[in-house]
């Protein structure tokens, strides 16, 4: 069994930069299949081994590394939209510190280190580094955690949107899900797709996985729909 096959299901390791970079690199342009034919070039062996198993985690992309839904309208949003997807995505990978027993907004870094290395059997250096990860993940999706966890680190400024838009589209299950951007542009719409969005549903976090699944799937084909986006 090779390092990475062993490490398949651990949280995320790699660092939280080249996973945020590796995503505007796909805004450009997304493969059918992320393999290492596609990001050989970009990252070291240990780099992209790490950087696709926590693809992997995130649910980014599927066993055979082909990207998943999340990950199809991940790429093409930006700003608070991307803020609100990205929160989903790590809200779902994360639940067993998101939804478990720890309190998450006042826990101490010892208890949530607690939490990864119980759960994943994990030590020292990796455990450090998939803290890093989870709290960098946090603060640019707008999740709210214990100022604890960050202490230890310095956390970066969000691109995805101000610490007000993050509370305000963070907290809401019933809000009015905008189509994502796409180049910085508003995709424009024409009177029948205006009014399909209109009857869209809005995205509801409690829904079951697959409930969210299709949802995820039907928005991405209202998107593919639209002529007035180049194919």
């Amino acid at each position: 069994m090779t390092i990475e096959e062993g490490r398949k299901h651990l949280p995320p390791y790699v660092s939280y930069k080249t996973f945020n970079n590796f995503l505007s690199r796909l805004q450009q342009h997304l493969p059918t299949r992320i393999d290492r034919s596609y990001w050989g070039d970009m990252f070291s062996g240990s780099s992209g081994t790490q950087l696709m198993a926590a693809m992997r985690f995130l649910n980014l992309v599927d066993a055979n590394t082909r990207p998943t839904p999340h990950l199809k309208l991940l790429v093409l949003a930006t700003g608070e939209h991307k803020t609100v997807l990205l929160k989903q995505v790590a809200t779902e990978a994360y639940s067993f510190v998101l939804k478990g027993p720890l309190d998450s907004q006042n826990a101490t870094y010892a208890e949530l280190e607690e939490i990864f290395q119980n759960t994943f059997r994990m030590k020292g250096d990796v455990s450090r580094k998939c803290i890093k990860f989870f709290t960098e993940l946090a603060h640019d999706s707008g999740i709210p955690v214990s100022p604890s966890f960050a202490k230890k680190y310095k956390v970066p400024r969000s691109n995805l949107g101000t610490k007000n838009a993050a509370k305000k589209f963070g907290t809401r299950t019933n809000q009015n899900f905008s189509v994502p951007l796409l180049d910085n542009k508003i995709i424009e719409l024409d009177p029948w797709h205006k009014m399909l969005l209109e009857k869209f549903p809005a995205f509801d976090p409690t829904w079951n996985d697959d409930i969210k699944m299709n949802w995820f799937n039907a928005l991405g084909q209202m998107i593919k729909l639209n002529p007035h986006i180049d194919k």
